[in-house]
This record gives structure tokens, C-alpha cells and sequence, in this order.
């Protein structure tokens, strides 16, 4: 695709579509730069940056044949940190238990499984590890005031080295509800970005929104506040028409680039579009 930078004729009739809103002079704000695009059934849940700046995309079809044996049926929006794969995942509706899976840069696979707490939902919606590595940060679906935070498996040297089971650490209590999250990642140790998959415009003006998480300091294994508030709405693009959905994002630290997925209705649906975007200042 060719890049593609707003002009202000170009913005006003991306609006239409979900396109971030105008911003005062000096403010700094995320700027659309390009579009590309990913099969669905193998990258649709999520994506993360490498460190040569390539992209690892995570699908259904992802899922390695001795998981789904053992009934993890669901993989989500991933995270790389320090060469080792964080990947999220959940099984049936009626499971006790949800899987963080980690690969290191050798290929070796080590699962670490968290029981659930009282109240706790089965959904694994993605994996975020923190800049410092030390940190995994987690979500559930629906309506929630919290994101949950476990150590980072491997790297945090609290965790078993060979798998085993992975204990909350605290929470990140939100100051408002948000839902439906689908990804998460790290901009800055304080900063989160998450993509919201809310269609109804209750919680936030827009639909489906890319939220950002803000925290009074980095984590650190207790209970933190996060200041939520919404960026701009995900684009709606496409030929086909009906329901889209918002997936997995990703914040390349080594670009500045920010992605999101939208996965399209209809036939469409057979590839995810994915959105890219340079913070910028004016």
C-alpha cells in the first residue's frame, strides 16, 4: 500500500470511518501512516514486533496440535520481549484455569498456568510484557475496572524456570470501566495502549476505541490506578458491510510505530487489516 498521511481535506473524510479526530496545534497525537494486511485464520488475534522490526502475527491456526489437545482452544493478542514469545490462552467457557505459553529465542516451550481467582473470568485476552521484562499484564472480556498483572514468566526470576503455575501479582484498577479489551501493549513503563472491541458507545464516544492506560509509576508487583482514556476511534473500513472487530495491537519501540488490527465483516473477514500509526506533534 502507499503510505498515507492526512491531509486536512483526507481527514475530514476519514472521520466517516473511525479515523482519529482533529487535535489542537502543539498537541501530540497519532497520525495514520499506512494499511497492510494479514490473513485471518493465521494472524487475526494479534501481532507483536520483533526486534529486526518484523512482525509476528498470531491466529487460530497458531495454536500448536498438542494444546489443543489438551483443550486450549484459543490463543490471543501475543507480546515479545527480550527475544522470548509471551502468548495467551484459554479454553472452554466452563475451564478452572487459563495458559500463558512462552517460547524462548531457541524454540523451547514452557507453559505456566493460572488458576482462576474468585470472580475471575476465563477469558485470556492477551499478553503485554512491561519494558523492564519483569511484568505480564492480562485482561478478561466483558465489562471490567481492571487489568490483571502476574509476573513475567521466565524472565521474572519469581517464576518457576520450567513452567508451572503463575499466581496474580496485583492489579491495575482502572478509574473508569472499559470493555471488551482485546489487546494491550507497552508505550513507554507508565503508558499502556489497548484496543477495545465496544461497538456501543456507551462507555466512550467512539466505536471501538483505542484506549490509553495511564499509571503514576511503573509496575512493580502491588496494586496501581490507571487513568483510561480514549485516543480515537478504530477505522471501519471495507467493501463489505456489517459488523467489524477489533483485535490484537502492538507498539514497535524501535520504530515508534503503533499497530492495530480490524478484522472486516462478512466475506471480507478472510483478512485482517491492519493499521498503523506515528505519534506526532502539531
Amino acid at each position: 500500500m502507499k503510505r498515507q498521511l492526512f491531509s486536512v481535506t483526507a481527514l475530514a473524510a476519514a472521520l466517516a470511518l473511525g479515523a482519529p479526530s482533529a487535535f489542537a496545534s502543539g498537541q501530540a497525537h497519532w497520525e495514520r501512516t499506512d494499511t497492510s494486511y494479514t490473513g485471518t485464520l493465521g494472524g487475526g488475534q494479534g501481532l507483536a514486533s520483533r526486534a529486526d522490526g518484523s512482525l509476528l502475527h498470531r491466529g487460530l491456526l497458531d495454536i500448536p496440535l498438542d494444546l489443543r489437545v489438551k483443550g486450549w482452544n484459543h490463543v490471543g493478542d501475543p507480546d515479545i520481549a527480550r527475544g522470548y514469545v509471551f502468548d495467551a490462552y484459554q479454553g472452554a467457557d466452563t475451564a478452572t484455569s487459563k495458559m500463558y505459553e512462552v517460547t524462548t529465542p531457541s524454540g523451547q516451550r514452557y507453559d505456566y498456568t493460572h488458576r482462576l481467582d474468585p470472580g475471575e473470568k476465563v477469558n485470556n485476552s492477551f499478553a503485554a510484557v512491561s519494558p523492564d521484562g519483569q511484568w505480564l499484564v492480562s485482561g478478561e472480556w466483558g465489562d471490567q475496572n481492571r487489568l490483571q498483572v502476574f509476573p513475567a514468566p521466565l524472565l521474572n526470576p519469581s517464576t518457576p524456570p520450567r513452567g508451572g503455575d503463575l499466581p496474580q501479582a496485583g492489579q491495575i484498577t482502572l478509574d473508569r470501566p472499559v470493555r471488551d479489551i482485546q489487546g494491550c501493549d507497552f508505550v513507554t513503563g507508565t503508558r499502556l495502549v489497548c484496543a477495545s472491541d465496544d461497538a456501543s458507545g456507551s462507555l466512550f464516544p467512539e466505536i471501538r476505541p483505542l484506549l490509553q492506560v495511564d499509571r503514576s509509576h511503573g509496575l512493580d508487583g502491588r496494586p496501581v490506578t490507571g487513568s483510561v482514556t480514549s485516543l480515537f476511534a478504530l477505522p471501519r473500513s471495507s467493501v463489505c458491510s456489517g459488523t467489524f472487530e477489533a483485535e490484537g495491537v502492538d507498539y514497535d519501540t524501535g520504530t515508534g510505530t503503533l499497530r492495530a488490527e480490524v478484522i472486516p465483516p462478512g466475506v471480507c473477514a478472510v483478512a485482517t487489516t491492519v493499521y498503523s500509526y506515528r505519534q506526532v506533534t502539531g
